[in-house]
C-alpha cells in the first residue's frame, strides 16, 4: 500500500487547504496528464450513444448509471450491457458518421496547453477505441497514448464480443494502465481528471486525482476528491500561474 506523503493526494474523505494546494501543484507539475473520455473529453457516454443509435437506449443507460456509481463490476456492466446493444461494425462506423462524439467545451485548449508544455497527455477510457481514437485524432494526441476497449466483429460485420484481454475492460483497469506507463516511461507525477467511480480508483498509483464534473456530477466521486471541478477552464486557469 502507498504510504501518503509529497507524491500522492488521491482520496481525501475531508480535504483540507493543504491537500488541494498540492494537487494543484502537482497538475501544475506533472509528467503525464490522464483523461478519461466519456462525459469528461466528451459531453456524452459512448456507450449509452451507440445503444440509443441501436434502439436499446433506456435499458443501457441505467446500467450505466449503476456501473459509474460502483454497484458493479465494471466488467460485468461491460458485458451485459454489450449483450443488449450487440452494434454491428457498420452501426458502429455509422454512429460516428453521423453523431460524431461531441468535444467538452475547454478540452482543446487544455490539452494544447499541456503539450506545449511537454507534457505527455493520455486518453484512458472503459469506451471503444473506435471512438476514443477519433476523439483523440481531434485533439491531436497519438494513438499510442490512447487506452480504450477493442469491439470484436465477425468477419460478416456482426457483433463478435470485445476483447477480454484488455486492461480498460476490468475493474481496476485505468490504474493498471496508468502503472504500466509510470514503469514504462520513468514518469514522476501522472495526474488523472475524470468524473466516474474508475478514475478516482486510478489513484494510486496516479499522484492525484481531479474530479471532473463538467458534463455529470457523481455525488460519491465529488466527496471523494481533494479538487473537484466543473470546468476545464480552471484547470487551463492554473496553468496560467506559472
Amino acid at each position: 500500500m502507498m504510504q501518503p506523503g509529497l507524491l500522492s493526494f488521491c482520496r481525501h474523505f475531508h480535504p483540507n487547504m493543504s491537500t488541494l494546494l498540492e494537487t494543484k501543484e502537482m497538475f501544475r507539475n506533472a509528467d503525464a496528464v490522464c483523461f478519461d473520455v466519456d462525459s469528461t473529453v466528451i459531453k456524452e457516454e459512448g456507450i449509452d450513444e451507440l445503444a440509443k443509435f441501436c434502439g436499446v437506449g433506456d435499458a443501457v443507460t441505467e446500467m450505466t448509471r449503476r456501473a459509474m456509481g460502483g454497484s458493479m463490476t465494471f466488467k460485468t456492466a461491460l458485458t451485459e450491457r454489450l449483450a443488449i446493444i450487440r452494434p454491428s461494425r457498420e452501426q458502429v462506423n455509422k454512429l460516428i458518421t453521423d453523431h460524431p462524439p461531441q468535444l467538452t467545451e475547454g478540452i482543446q485548449e487544455l490539452v494544447e496547453r499541456l503539450q506545449q508544455r511537454n507534457v505527455k497527455v493520455f486518453l484512458i477510457s472503459g469506451g471503444f477505441r473506435c471512438i476514443v481514437e477519433h476523439v483523440a485524432t481531434q485533439l491531436k494526441i497519438p494513438l499510442d497514448h490512447v487506452f480504450a476497449n477493442r469491439l470484436k466483429f465477425y468477419f460478416n460485420g456482426e457483433y463478435a464480443g470485445f476483447d477480454e484481454g484488455q486492461l480498460t475492460a476490468e475493474s481496476g483497469g485505468k490504474g493498471k494502465v496508468i502503472g504500466l506507463l509510470k514503469e514504462k516511461l520513468a514518469l514522476k507525477k501522472v495526474v488523472m481528471i475524470g468524473d466516474g467511480a474508475t478514475d478516482l480508483e486510478a489513484c494510486p498509483p496516479a499522484n492525484a486525482f481531479i474530479g471532473f464534473g463538467g458534463n455529470v456530477v457523481r455525488q460519491q466521486v465529488k466527496e471523494k476528491s481533494t479538487w473537484y471541478v466543473t470546468s476545464f477552464e480552471e484547470l487551463i486557469h492554473e496553468l496560467d500561474k506559472i
